[in-house]
């Protein structure tokens, strides 16, 4: 796609940055030395660093951004909102109802569901599915555990298609975006990370119109519009290259550097 005009210099106060494909290349499981020190930089330039992404705390605090500074985290699909002390401060709990259903799914175990709670991440079972993706995606496999009727933020499930589609036609209040062929999330309707996102800004006196943000995936592709400048990463899907504003290279060679060098804000 051609990249739409947009300011060189924006007023830019809050840059969003997604974690897998975007910060952190899933191919080599590392973040670009460029990276870390762009991100680094716009700190030091007096613009907020924030993450957005559908990791959980609980993973971030083992990934390769753990040792990485920012100014806040809008974390499971923008469910809960931390401060750059990691602390929770906001959350947007999945419907009741809809937890009904998706609880009865959750005890037959004939879909692999991963429940995200304010402190844990737990699955109902395991199979070679969810094996093969965690092991692409560089991420470890749930404990088991037991729904006892927690607030849920998110769950993550392990589908073909043909399931995805039938627990999209099940659910009333809640909306489900793949993050790779056999991932999915569900997240309350209303949620999202926008709905993250907005918050952050609310308790931080900022404008969407200030905001930049980074994303590859289709989870991402709602933020990229929403923001005022909506960046994709070279590596990210058509459909999110298309909903973006700009096309940068990809995070294994600069991306985020060269983004952020573009539009003047280091």
């Amino acid at each position: 796609m051609e990249n739409r005009e947009v300011p060189e210099n924006p007023a830019i106060k809050a840059v969003f940055f997604d974690i897998d494909g975007t910060i952190l290349s899933i191919d080599s499981n590392r973040v670009p030395d460029s990276a870390r020190e762009a991100i680094k930089k716009l700190r030091q330039n007096g613009i907020l660093a924030v993450v957005a992404t559908a990791r959980h705390m609980i993973d971030l605090e083992k990934m390769p951004v753990k040792d990485m500074e920012f100014d806040g985290y809008v974390v499971v699909n923008g469910q809960l909102i931390c401060g750059p002390d990691h602390k929770i401060y906001a959350g947007n709990p999945i419907d009741r109802g809809e937890m009904e259903v998706l609880a009865r799914i959750f005890e037959t175990k004939k879909i692999p569901f991963v429940m995200i709670t304010e402190n844990d991440v737990y699955i109902n079972y395991v199979n070679d599915t969810v094996v093969e993706t965690q092991q692409a995606f560089n991420d470890d496999v749930p404990d088991t555990g037991r729904y006892y009727g927690e607030n849920i933020y998110q769950i993550m499930a392990f589908v073909s298609e043909k399931e995805k589609n039938l627990l999209d036609d099940l659910l009333d209040e809640c909306d489900i975006t793949s993050w790779s062929d056999t991932g999915i999330d569900i997240i309350p309707r209303d949620g999202g990370k926008t709905n993250g996102i907005q918050l952050f800004l609310d308790k931080n006196g900022i404008d969407r119109a200030e905001t930049m943000a980074f994303g590859d995936g289709e989870n991402d592709i709602a933020m990229l519009e929403y923001v005022g400048i909506g960046v994709a990463m070279g590596n990210g899907k058509d459909a999110v290259k298309e909903a973006a504003d700009y096309v940068t290279d990809t995070v294994e060679d600069d991306g985020i550097e060269k983004a952020l060098k573009h539009f003047g804000l280091i």
